[in-house]
């Protein structure tokens, strides 16, 4: 009543007492307002004359009640206030322009002076009332786009202003429309103005100019995780219309600016077009020849067959989603290293066509030069040789400075010859580059799976006379009972291949078991290897076994042996372990990912780091390494026929449950399940590396999965329940792996525990699992006599016409029976590449990574107690490989430390990026 009697003593006018427009309840701080609605009666932006209580005007005689004042203030108090919103933008620009670009930028700086502009509008998690969509705001012209386009920094920062109502709630999406000539790439954008706090939307992404192939605009999702029920009025359109944008019709032929994600066979890699010698069969289409599907391009078939697809020229030119293609920093990367390789080996290159007498190693001196530039330009490059070679060449040896030299490979950088020995062939069996296919040998003499009508007899040659005396006294079935005999075995891998491989020109193949007896030290000791060709073959030779050696002679012919196991080893992790399993096998849970996961689906932004570049590599691999004629076949034994090697293990021995470490380690029984162990596995080798280190990651990411899954799902009904996450994975099955979808050891995706198992499994494979196969490749490949990717000669036999030859020089049999100058140096230069790392890697436990969700402090601190966990781990695996030093053992673990994290802090390399074949 005293505000009543107030106005009523008061000589105030009523037009003095009512507000102007929608001024009356503006307030100086409207985050204070928005977030504590009290009415401001009169209006700050008055002129202060205006707002007095002017007494010398009489009110007129009225009386005015207290209820209706207050139904005023209450009716006035509802009605919408405007306010403006600030936007932030972060472009990342390009560091190098070719001239096309300079002029496509130039005219983007004139039109946007006339109009044509980048223009964003926000888009609020509610719905309009009134037109039942959802609430947005003004559309808003980005500031100062011409007068920034100069700037060279690598990022420039826009600005963009919106004007919205108090009711207009929090921004869920933006839309960004491209009316310039040119693609940009927007890394983020932040939203200043809300009571809530500063609105994140992490972008990552390019937006293409508005064109009849993109006539939309682009979408853009805050960091606020939903899951599909959770999905807020205003954004459930718009979710669902972005992932049907991002599956396409499967129809056409991609553009490069197109983010369509689709699934094909693997019908690229031959080139009928070019004759018969091209031809390889379609991989992913029959029960012959089963494999995961890759990424469809929609390319024409080519001229010959028309369920080829064409081959293009420049790997570049092959369709990847925009947003999966090599960032620039990454093809700067790429790049250098293809300079390199070219340098490396075009010194070798030349000596090998100039004289027919440099086709091979004929000493390790020859071996040697590769790593000394001196002694490589001057060897077996004579006076009329030089003078052959074009200018440039002589300009580049006199001014290389280095470049033309290989750097020296880790294995032979402290001890020349470690290789040579045993222990350093048994070592790297489980913590090389491939220390994933020992196995516990558990029944002697070891039996084929495969069928004995095509194949032969399943028994093994091997008997117990073969390794009694290598047991330390120890009957074969004492040893197995113990858990002392353990195998490397690639007979039924290679058994089917190796009469069409030894076909080939320069290529000789055995299918190979090895067996190793584990010591009383701990450390593995190579006791037999058995060679096997295939079943018909001069009986004498279609199995044999080879043992330690005793004399000088047999010391070669044992040499000799590990290389064909090398080999072997060398084929399998690079077709099988590196390619397939951490490669092939991923690229369907990735596209499926992309076609059924929105991406504000808290499982996508989980996946999204370790999906990066693996389409993009994938791709290059098509056409560049494991395509017909490529590189994989030129450099390993089983040439022309490397692919189907490859479908054969994807049908015979990949298995998704399986490919877990803990999995894996019992399905080789390597460990046992013990729950008094921190990981609850012993190991049956305890000196076993990869194992050992990578437990410890394992157990590292399974935590942090765990506590993610959990945040996100309080119920297994809500798994069950949650569309996106169940299409995702059964598409990931039912199409991506679609040739073995009927197999019952596929795991179910029912509650909690199974989604954190899959997960961790995917994220496993893409990280730690993909560094330890793919960044040891030229540190142990590096020296090819440590590790030949092919070889071209059988171990000779009396009787054989080469056996005369072996005795009289077994050291030059041994080097000429390894690949030839040029197969090695271009072998050697593949995995320098693809063991390089990039400057934009991503990195498990970086703290950079929270910025994707939105202030969920419990994630966040999940995150950095993971982050915390790799670090620990780090300095484990530092400190066991230094103790593992000073024990005099030659090279590191097989997860070496020291790619394990950027300078910046720790972390797991994320696919090895350079993912994948790096790459």
């Amino acid at each position: 009543m005293a505000f009543t009697k107030e106005i009523m003593g008061s000589s105030l006018k009523i037009q003095g007492f009512l507000p102007h427009n929608n001024t009356f309840f503006q307030h100086n701080n409207q985050s204070h307002f928005l977030g504590n609605p009290v009415p401001i009666f009169l209006s700050p932006m008055q002129n202060r004359r205006d707002l007095r209580l002017r007494k010398s005007v009489k009110f007129p005689v009225a009386a005015i009640s207290e209820d209706l004042i207050k139904g005023y203030v209450k009716q006035h108090a509802e009605r919408p206030i405007q306010f403006k919103v600030r936007a932030v933008i972060t472009v990342k620009n390009r560091s190098k322009q070719d001239i096309k670009d300079t002029i496509v930028k130039h005219f983007d700086t004139i039109t946007d002076k006339i109009g044509r502009n980048v223009v964003l509008q926000l888009i609020s998690t509610e719905i309009d009332p009134k037109t039942k969509a959802s609430k947005k705001s003004n559309e808003s012209v980005v500031k100062d786009w011409s007068k920034k386009s100069k700037v060279k920094a690598e990022r420039t920062h826009y600005t963009a202003e919106f004007i919205v109502d108090s009711n207009f709630g929090v921004p869920g999406a933006i839309t960004v429309t491209n009316k310039h000539q040119r693609e940009f790439f927007i890394e983020s954008i932040a939203i200043e103005g809300f009571a809530s706090g500063v609105v994140h939307f992490p972008c990552n992404s390019w937006v293409q100019p508005t064109t009849k192939d993109h006539h939309g605009n682009r979408i853009f999702f805050s960091n606020k995780p939903y899951l599909p029920g959770e999905t807020p009025a205003g954004l459930k359109l718009l979710r669902e219309k972005e992932l049907k944008n991002l599956r396409g019709d499967g129809k056409g032929v991609r553009l490069s600016s197109d983010r369509i994600y689709d699934f094909d066979t693997y019908n690229d890699l031959g080139n009928p077009d070019k004759g018969v010698d091209f031809v390889r069969p379609i991989l992913g289409e029959s029960k012959n020849y089963p494999y995961p599907k890759r990424c469809r391009t929609g390319r024409a078939s080519t001229d010959t067959d028309i369920h080829a697809e064409s081959v293009v020229d420049n790997p570049r030119l092959v369709y990847v989603p925009r947003d999966e293609q090599f960032d620039e920093s990454k093809m700067k990367t790429f790049f250098a290293k293809r300079v390199d390789a070219v340098l490396h080996t075009m010194i070798p290159s030349i000596k090998a066509n100039l004289s027919a007498n440099n086709q091979d190693f004929n000493n390790f001196s020859d071996v040697d030069d590769l790593y000394n530039e001196k002694c490589l330009n001057k060897s077996g490059l004579n006076g009329d040789s030089v003078k052959k070679l074009p200018e440039v060449v002589t300009k580049i040896q006199e001014h290389s400075k280095g470049i033309l030299k290989f750097d020296t490979p880790k294995i032979i950088a402290k001890d020349k010859y470690a290789w040579l020995r045993d222990e350093e062939f048994a070592r790297q069996v489980i913590a090389g580059v491939n220390p994933v296919n020992i196995e516990r040998l558990q029944v002697f003499p070891p039996l084929s799976k495969l069928d004995p009508e095509i194949y032969g007899p399943q028994e093994s040659a091997l008997k117990e006379e073969h390794i009694l005396g290598q047991l330390n006294g120890m009957t074969v079935q004492q040893a197995i009972e113990e858990n002392k005999l353990f195998m490397i075995d690639y007979h039924d891998v290679y058994l089917p291949f190796v009469d069409k491989i030894n076909a080939l020109d320069d290529r000789k193949s055995y299918a190979t078991r090895t067996i190793f007896f584990l010591t009383p030290l701990g450390t593995l000791k190579p006791i037999a290897i058995e060679l096997s060709l295939a079943h018909g073959g001069p009986s004498s030779r279609s199995k044999q076994v080879v043992t330690p050696p005793m004399d000088a002679t047999t010391t070669w012919i044992w040499q000799l042996a590990k290389a064909h196991v090398c080999a072997n080893d060398a084929g399998v992790h690079q077709l099988v372990n590196h390619w397939l399993r951490t490669h092939a096998c991923m690229e369907p849970f990735i596209l499926s990912a992309h076609r059924q996961l929105s991406a504000m689906h808290p499982i996508f932004k989980l996946l999204d780091p370790h999906m990066r570049y693996n389409l993009d590599i994938n791709s290059i691999a098509r056409q560049r390494l494991i395509n017909a004629g490529g590189i994989i076949e030129s450099s390993f034994t089983p040439g022309r026929y490397c692919m189907e090697i490859s479908s054969a293990a994807y049908k015979n021995s990949w298995r998704f449950d399986k490919e877990g470490l803990p999995a894996d380690l019992i399905h080789r029984g390597i460990a046992v399940p013990d729950s008094t162990q921190p990981n609850g596995l012993k190991l049956l080798i305890e000196d076993y590396p990869y194992a050992k280190d990578g437990l410890l990651i394992w157990s590292a990411i399974e935590n942090w999965v765990r506590t993610y899954v959990n945040h996100y799902y309080h119920h297994p009904s809500m798994i069950c329940n949650d569309k996106e996450l169940q299409r995702w994975y059964s598409e990931s099955i039912n199409v991506g792996h679609a040739d073995l979808r009927h197999e019952t050891w596929w795991p179910t995706l029912n509650n909690g525990e199974d989604l954190v198992n899959i997960l961790t499994t995917l994220i496993w494979i893409s990280s730690a699992q993909h560094a330890a196969l793919n960044f040891g490749q030229y540190p142990y490949g590096g020296y090819v006599p440590n590790r030949p990717p092919l070889m071209r000669r059988l171990i000779p036999q009396e009787g054989d016409p080469e056996y005369a030859n072996f005795l009289d020089d077994p050291q030059k049999y041994f080097l000429n029976a390894l690949p030839s100058l040029l197969q090695a140096t271009k072998y050697m230069a593949v995995v320098d590449t693809l063991s390089t790392h990039s400057p934009d890697e991503e990195y498990l436990g970086e703290r950079n990574q929270p910025s994707i969700w939105s202030g969920d402090a419990q994630i966040i601190d999940a995150f950095y107690q993971f982050s915390a966990e790799i670090g620990r781990i780090e300095k484990e695996i530092e400190k066991r490989n230094h103790d593992a030093t000073l024990r005099n053992r030659c090279g590191a673990g097989v997860i070496p430390y020291e790619l394990l994290a950027p300078s910046s802090g720790p972390g797991v390399t994320c696919r090895g990026i350079p993912n994948s074949v790096s790459t």
